[in-house]
């Protein structure tokens, strides 16, 4: 498959596309003024342990505290670019569900483990996401180009991606050797058919840098930052261009410089595959992104049969409708269904992918009869999932025709960073009605009529839409309201006013 990076890098916001076939599949996004702060480590002070959610919330130094999970002191090695398998240890058996995978350690609760006002050294699993502080862990992972060091855990584990025997025996015992006393190694997926050498410069180089925080711990007081981890660009370069990535493009000379620096140490044999980007042309056109992240911003998504996916948010999850759309089949309607619902479970994938949608999932495929084609779609969403790196669980179609799934979220969505909430609906996704709002001002009138008995004139300011809908639709009830109030009814249209928005006015003496 033909993989690139394409990396946008301007004074004010890095963009990061992944493409697949010419494709979007994967955008990463990160501003000056807001820059992630996932992967960094902190010492930060214990501000409320809360037994009953088995939680407690620390500062570290941030505007919203940030959420410590008591599972978390010593479960989470989360990374927003290494992927769940990455980080998997080879004990792992095929089938066992990762997120479950816990150290067998005995439970103590939490809060005979934290007292408010201790310091505690964490790593920012999670970005703030919405109204929603960081997420963090007491167990450490610092990744580095092939290796994962993991302070708090006494053993190798081998990314179940490299499946040769022989490689993955070979591989823990060069990095066995440099294990210490007190810490451990995974060992990433980019790390096969490496030298020895290669391998043992990449512990070293993690094994020093966590004796500099290590350091700086011991002398800083909390809240403070102890660890940056590096920016979009060269965890782009640490964590997604792979020996199967094609090339990199990048239109920055500066980032490009740094780049083929970073790759001098890490990777030498990737930096043929480092393009500058010297066209006048915006890159974003050049590879289409621009117009992809346009489409990925919208709810409907169409698919090549001519059938098309709706993709809607709730505060709880998210709901994806499948539908036929204009596509009649050529055979049977289960035969049209099947081939609507298998195009869109690919297509559902690389929208959960492209948007970075997260959390709780429900997909509502077409009605199918037949258990045989369900069962194939269902393995169609499975296959499709192996090219995701989020973590996620998917149940099986229920009675109804849906499937629930979850996706691991790390970071905002697509949707998140790059829109706000609309000022009109405010993230209802909908409006009241010109004729709604008509006869809510035409109530308004008659409120206001008996609370100001003594006036001659009720005078309402309204955005010019519902004015003339007032004035032609509702002439005739306007007229008769006049009547039965005794009072002149003007309508005053201000194009400054939002659709919704309205004034109803008592005025003493006609205008």
């Amino acid at each position: 498959m033909a993989r690139e990076i394409i990396i946008n890098s301007a004074p004010y916001e890095t963009r990061v596309a992944l493409l697949e076939q010419k494709r979007l599949t994967e955008v990463f996004i990160e501003r000056a003024r807001d820059r992630g702060v996932a992967g960094n480590i902190y010492k930060g002070r214990v501000t409320r342990v809360l037994p009953g959610m088995q939680a407690a919330f620390v500062d570290i130094g941030l505007e919203k505290a940030a959420f410590l999970h008591g599972s978390d002191l010593y479960a989470d090695l989360g990374d927003e670019f290494i992927t769940e398998e990455d980080l998997l240890a080879d004990t792992v058996e095929e089938g066992e569900d990762a997120g479950n995978h816990r150290p067998a350690l005995r439970r103590v609760p939490i809060e005979e483990r934290l007292k408010k006002g201790q310091e505690i050294v964490v790593q920012v699993a999670k970005q703030p996401i919405g109204s929603k502080g960081a997420r963090v862990t007491s167990v450490i992972s610092l990744p580095g180009r092939h290796l994962v060091f993991t302070p708090s855990t006494h053993h190798v584990g081998v990314s179940r991606r490299i499946e040769d025997e022989d490689e993955r025996a070979r591989l823990k015992e060069i990095v066995e050797s440099e294990r210490p006393q007190e810490g451990g190694f995974i060992i990433r997926t980019a790390c096969e058919g490496l030298s020895k050498r290669e391998i043992q410069g990449d512990s070293r180089f993690l094994l020093k840098l966590w004796d500099r925080i290590l350091h700086k711990s011991d002398r800083a007081g909390a809240p403070t930052l102890l660890h940056y981890d590096m920016d979009l660009v060269l965890r782009t370069v640490r964590d997604l261009f792979t020996a199967d990535t094609q090339r990199l493009v990048v239109d920055n000379p500066r980032d490009y410089q740094r780049i083929l620096d970073f790759l001098d140490t890490v990777m030498p044999r990737l930096k043929p595959r480092v393009e500058l980007y010297e066209n006048t042309e915006p890159i974003g056109d050049r590879f289409g992104i621009d117009s992809q992240i346009a489409k990925a911003l919208e709810r409907k998504v169409w698919l090549k049969s001519g059938g098309y996916i709706v993709i809607d948010h709730t505060e709880a999850l998210t709901v994806i409708d499948v539908n036929t759309g204009r596509f009649v089949g050529k055979k049977t309607q289960e035969e049209t269904v099947l081939q609507t619902n298998l195009e869109a479970a690919k297509v559902i994938i690389e929208q959960l992918r492209l948007r970075n949608i997260g959390g709780l999932i429900v997909i509502d495929f077409i009605d199918m009869e037949d258990g045989t084609n369900q069962r194939q779609v269902f393995e169609t969403l499975g296959d499709s999932l192996k090219k995701d790196k989020a973590r996620s669980k998917v149940l099986r179609i229920s009675d109804l025709g849906l499937i629930e799934m979850t996706r691991k979220r790390t970071r905002e969505s697509l949707a998140q960073v790059l829109c706000a909430p609309c000022p009109e609906c405010t993230g209802r996704g909908f409006v009241k009605s010109t004729e709604t709002i008509a006869h809510e001002i035409l109530r308004r009138v008659q409120r206001e009529a008996a609370l100001n008995p003594g006036v001659v004139q009720i005078m309402v300011q309204v955005h010019p839409a519902v004015a003339q809908f007032l004035e032609r639709e509702e002439e005739r009830i306007l007229r008769s309201l006049e009547a039965q109030l005794g009072k002149k009814v003007l309508i005053k249209p201000l194009a400054d006013l939002e659709e919704s928005r309205y004034e109803v006015i008592a005025v003493e003496a006609a205008a």
